[in-house]
């Protein structure tokens, strides 16, 4: 018989690699993994529950709201303020963060920050979403409310950032900073079970991910580099969710991007709440992620809802990007 590791057993093994084992991180892993599974069931009767479609309002970030996106939300926000392991939530969906001030949580040494569904304009149509979170811990002291400084941390300092992918299976990816491991969940014992163990990206591949519809207003960089890809018959994959997008990069190798353009100068992708968790991944993996310029890992938030662009995936295709915005940028120097 095949010997099956479940999430929650996977994590309490792995307890020891956390810098803090103290059992918290592990216990706030496993409730997050519960939220997962209640969304993962949520997501697979949005159609006969009559909550697909938009709700009455915009997102924090402008963006037109689903129902699920709200019920997601909702459910994530629930289950984190009821395991006492965390003092603040920040969630794309919401204005601010929130401070947690339970008498359990107040003193708790993690904050979560997540995007509680990636993708969500694909509900309707049927096309793979995901969650995706990052946990950091508390800049601010354990007596003290949770404070902005707590929350705008670089993506180097995460504790630990996954995702949960709904398509044809439901997976939960996420790393510790001691490598990157996949579950699939098995509806029928209603468990993530270890599937893909010490993920790595391949270090070059031959797939391109984006949305080329915006190629004329992108800057000469990356259009040269999509012309590359064009002259090179990469094989050009692009679903819109980057849950998805990035999962298949992760799996097969290649390369995601989401570039600044002149419509969306500072990028459009959310560097909190979408980036770092990603690019933490992507690292841990063997890969790169960078804004074209720097490490996305290192930029400096200064703003809850901060976008930036995004290179993510095979470390050599994202490296060639940045020689090209290089090479642009001399030349521009000694023009």
């Amino acid at each position: 018989m095949t010997n099956i590791v479940t999430l929650d057993e996977f994590i309490i093994t792995r307890q020891k690699d956390f810098a803090y084992a103290s059992g918290e991180l592990s216990g706030l892993l496993r409730d997050i993994g519960l939220a997962a599974k209640i969304v993962s069931r949520e997501v697979n009767k949005a159609g006969l529950a009559d909550i697909v479609g938009r709700a009455k309002n915009e997102n924090a970030s402008g963006d037109q709201v689903q129902k699920l996106d709200v019920m997601a939300d909702e459910l994530l926000i629930a289950c984190l303020r009821n395991s006492g392991e965390c003092c603040g939530i920040a969630s794309e969906e919401n204005d601010n963060y929130v401070p947690i001030k339970s008498k359990s949580s107040t003193n708790a040494d993690y904050i979560v920050i997540f995007d509680p569904l990636d993708g969500s304009s694909n509900i309707d149509v049927n096309v793979s979403i995901g969650t995706i979170f990052a946990i950091y811990h508390r800049v601010t002291d354990r007596d003290e409310t949770v404070s902005d400084e707590d929350f705008l941390q670089k993506g180097v300092e995460q504790v630990a950032a996954g995702y949960v992918f709904f398509g044809s299976s439901t997976m939960l990816v996420y790393t510790t900073g001691r490598g990157v491991n996949g579950f699939t969940l098995d509806p029928s014992i209603g468990e993530f079970c270890l599937s893909h163990s010490d993920i790595t990206i391949p270090d070059d591949g031959n797939i391109y991910s984006c949305n080329q519809g915006g190629f004329r207003k992108w800057e000469p960089a990356i259009q040269d580099y999509t012309e590359e890809c064009l002259n090179k018959s990469f094989k050009m994959r692009y679903i819109g969710s980057m849950v998805a997008d990035v999962h298949r990069t992760l799996i097969k190798g290649g390369i995601f991007f989401y570039p600044a353009s002149s419509s969306s100068p500072n990028g459009k992708l959310r560097l909190l709440y979408e980036c770092n968790p990603l690019a933490f991944i992507m690292e841990q993996a063997g890969g790169k992620a960078s804004d074209g310029r720097q490490r996305i890992l290192d930029i400096e938030p200064t703003e809850l809802h901060q976008r930036t662009p995004i290179f993510i995936g095979s470390p050599k295709m994202v490296e060639r990007v940045e020689e090209l915005v290089a090479s642009y940028e001399l030349e521009e120097t000694f023009a």
